[in-house]
């Protein structure tokens, strides 16, 4: 059982981690941010599959007990941290999103102080956008990125420190 008060924490992602991350299924729309069975994404060492990758830019996110919440990858661009990041399917609509996107906002800081930190999401979910805000996001840009379903609509959101709420 989860509540509102877990505390998260930051690890580098384990190739059990990552294998169980591949499992989860999201309801729809937001099945498209499922994954590729592991041994698939292992042999095409695409994302967490590629060693290399998971060691430097992907991290689990667990509780106090180690039992995995989520994962982030903090994406390395020019003066800017890019996060991409997942909470287990069944934790969502639980209250954790503020608190779970902070933890990964302070490790990305933590790592690369000097840079901005921004994410990427798509317009139309408005549950991750208010979750966003409430941690402390702005969105800053509106544009169009390809999708494998074709074209769609990205807000850039930029970490301020200022909340929603």
């Amino acid at each position: 059982m989860t509540q509102k008060g877990t505390t998260f924490h930051a690890l580098p992602m384990s190739e059990e981690h990552a294998a169980e991350i591949c499992t989860w299924q999201y309801e729809p729309p937001y099945n498209i941010y499922g994954w590729l069975p592991w041994e698939q994404m292992k042999a095409l060492e695409i994302e967490f599959g590629d060693p290399k990758l998971r060691d430097t830019q992907y991290l689990s996110i667990v509780n106090d007990t180690g039992e995995l919440y989520g994962f982030a990858q903090l994406f390395p661009l020019a003066g800017v941290t890019r996060l991409g990041l997942g909470l287990r399917p069944d934790l969502c609509g639980q209250g954790l999103g503020a608190p779970f996107v902070s933890t990964i906002v302070q490790e990305a800081a933590s790592r690369q102080p000097q840079n901005e930190i921004d994410l990427e999401v798509l317009t139309w979910n408005k549950r991750a956008i208010r979750t966003y805000e409430n941690a402390g996001f702005t969105i800053h840009d509106t544009y169009e990125r390809l999708t494998p379903e074709g074209p769609k609509l990205f807000f850039c959101m930029v970490y301020t420190g200022v909340k929603l709420k």
